[in-house]
């Protein structure tokens, strides 16, 4: 999980490209696509102020 956050924060807050995240992350630049794809359809939007993923 801790991936797609760290994929959508790069994509909406610093304008990376798929390729740019993919090598980053060392992900696949299909992963990044799916993950955009699912969020966009989800209608997530960034930044998940009422998700805390990492919360203990």
């Amino acid at each position: 999980m801790k991936k797609h956050k760290e994929i959508l924060r790069l994509h909406h807050e610093c304008g990376c490209s798929m390729r740019q995240i993919a090598g980053v992350l060392q992900v696949s630049v299909g992963t990044v696509h799916n993950v955009l794809t699912q969020a966009r359809r989800a209608k997530l939007s960034w930044p998940f102020e009422f998700l805390q993923f990492d919360s203990p």
